[in-house]
């Protein structure tokens, strides 16, 4: 699974909403309300909506689905048969982006190739919490148990793969292989942009992954240091049964896709179900989008996650985006005036 937590988790960005869905608010809105509706391409949205739908339990999602399979006019299916819900609890919307890093690696140490993603071993599933990631990176537990999947060049571009939690890694023969979350070392994450803000290297708005990154590299045995501040450690498996084109799974163990999937808080959004974002900022996005994944800090019901694609281009624009706006869920007629029933009068 994605673990969708990028620029959030970088941060630990706090979230003051409110603990469970019996606390929102839920408004009908038109879909004329809706800020660029009509200029959005429904089909491509249809086409990922029917990717996942099918593992959506309840009835009258199951229905729909069956429907979206048919391959109706796509805008004429939503407005027909969905009505846009706007879920409020008190925190203002937040919308940050992640990513499917590349890496480059070997399947054998050597050369540049010394740093080890590794596969969980068995104590480590058994014991909550197991080793800190000082102790095993520095210590003797993992080596020559045949744990190392892979050999990558960066230590740096390893650790923000353990926040992404799956990647792929290039070959020097040109093959990739991808990665997927593991499990974990069960310590608590540590914030590592935290960490600097608090040490008075930078201001809070200043913090990205780049800055984090090129920090780290100007500064290589305190940078290290640094990263040994975050005792969480995460484990990989190898994934060989997906296709190169598709994206990596999210949480509904499917393929999600660029600029159409998000990860959202299952508190408040149903996953699978149809989103419209109106992300504001510098590159605004206004899409139609599906909940096809969560992410340990995405929670709050204006909280979601936009995933970016692949590689450096797209780890760069999820990297900085942390924008404002408003997300309405897409919710079956009946399910909408159900959770908001002042609207029917």
């Amino acid at each position: 699974m994605i673990r969708a937590v990028f620029v959030a988790i970088l941060l630990a960005l706090p979230w003051t909403g409110c603990a469970n869905a019996l606390d929102a608010r839920y408004d009908i809105l038109s879909f004329d309300t809706l800020d660029g509706w009509e200029e959005d391409d429904h089909a491509k949205a249809l086409h990922v909506f029917s990717q996942t739908c099918q593992d959506m339990k309840d009835v009258d999602w199951r229905a729909l689905c069956k429907l979206a399979q048919q391959k109706p006019g796509a805008r004429d299916f939503f407005e027909l048969f969905f009505r846009p819900v706007l879920i409020s609890e008190g925190a203002p919307a937040l919308f940050t982006g992640y990513f499917e890093p590349e890496l480059n690696g070997s399947l054998r140490r050597g050369g540049r190739y010394q740093y080890p993603l590794y596969r969980q071993p068995p104590e480590a599933r058994e014991a909550n919490p197991w080793l800190t990631r000082r102790e095993i990176e520095t210590g003797d537990e993992m080596k020559d148990r045949g744990l190392e999947i892979a050999w990558v060049d960066d230590p740096v571009e390893l650790f923000f793969l353990q926040i992404q939690g799956s990647g792929r890694i290039r070959l020097p023969d040109g093959r990739m292989i991808r990665v997927g979350y593991g499990g974990a070392n069960g310590h608590e994450y540590r914030s590592i942009g935290a960490e600097l803000v608090r040490r008075g290297v930078y201001d809070l708005h200043q913090v990205s992954a780049q800055v984090i990154r090129n920090w780290v590299r100007r500064n290589p045995e305190e940078g290290a240091e640094l990263l040994m501040h975050n005792p969480s450690y995460v484990f990989f498996r190898r994934i060989d049964d997906l296709e190169p084109s598709l994206g990596p799974r999210g949480a509904m163990n499917r393929s999600i896709t660029t600029g159409r999937s998000i990860a959202v808080d299952p508190q408040f959004v149903p996953l699978g179900a149809p989103v419209w974002i109106e992300k504001a900022g510098a590159a605004p996005i206004h899409r139609l989008m599906v909940a096809q994944d969560t992410g340990s800090t995405i929670k709050g019901a204006q909280r979601a996650d936009v995933f970016m694609g692949t590689g450096d281009d797209a780890g760069r624009v999820a990297g900085t985006m942390r924008d404002g706006g408003r997300m309405l869920v897409l919710m079956p007629i009946q399910r909408a005036y159900a959770l908001a029933p002042d609207a029917m009068q």
